[in-house]
């Protein structure tokens, strides 16, 4: 399974949600391989980081494009692949698009985010291989913990009225936890397992599974 985890906009969490899914994968026994496809290339630091402070296990990346492809095209392949990656390199985005198995997108509890979710559904109707049409799934992601906002609930309502995509029925919220967890190369699950954040990273997991 190739996943890959975008949206038009940034601060969306996609390399939060892209870090803890290969964390998640790289413990089951056939591993995973992960590419980031963002020039800003946070993946590839935060693994760099995971690997430095010697944790366990280490998650491959690769910021090679032609390397995602040769993965792709291999029917022998048996690691699952997660890719990050942004509109600054519009190119490889639509390449990754039209790799894909699966598209993941982290949806942030904002009418602009939904505006700029309906853009990028067009650029993945526009990109994706028409003959296998990867699944495309969208979840809220930093939602607000606070029971009396209303944004959370107005922008998930929102998201399962659009067209092109599921809306999966889990919520990641703004947790101190994923900062946390992300700047010390850890997944959420493995810094706090019983926290409030792994639940709702495990439940993601389990989903896409």
């Amino acid at each position: 399974m190739l996943t890959v985890v975008g949206n038009l906009k940034g601060g969306t969490g996609k390399s939060t949600v892209a870090f803890n899914l290969a964390v998640w994968l790289a413990h089951d026994k056939t591993g995973v391989m992960a590419f980031d496809l963002d020039p800003q290339c946070t993946l590839v630091d935060v693994c760099d980081v995971r690997q430095e402070d010697g944790f366990e296990p280490i998650v491959e990346v690769s910021t090679d494009l032609a390397e995602l492809e040769a993965m792709a095209s291999d029917s022998k392949r048996k690691k699952p692949v997660i890719v990050d990656m942004s509109a600054s390199n519009m190119p490889a985005m639509e390449r990754a698009l039209f790799l894909a198995d699966r598209i993941l997108i982290p949806v942030q509890p904002s009418q602009a985010d939904i505006w700029s979710t309906q853009r990028f559904l067009k650029i993945v109707a526009n990109s994706i291989n028409q003959e296998k049409k990867p699944e495309v799934l969208g979840f809220i992601n930093r939602a607000d913990t606070h029971i009396g906002v209303r944004e959370t609930a107005e922008a998930e309502q929102a998201l399962q009225m659009l067209q092109g995509i599921k809306a999966m029925d889990i919520r990641l919220y703004q947790r101190t936890a994923y900062r946390r967890s992300f700047s010390e190369g850890l997944g959420v699950f493995e810094l706090d397992p019983m926290g409030k954040a792994s639940k709702e990273m495990k439940k993601l997991a389990t989903l896409l599974d």
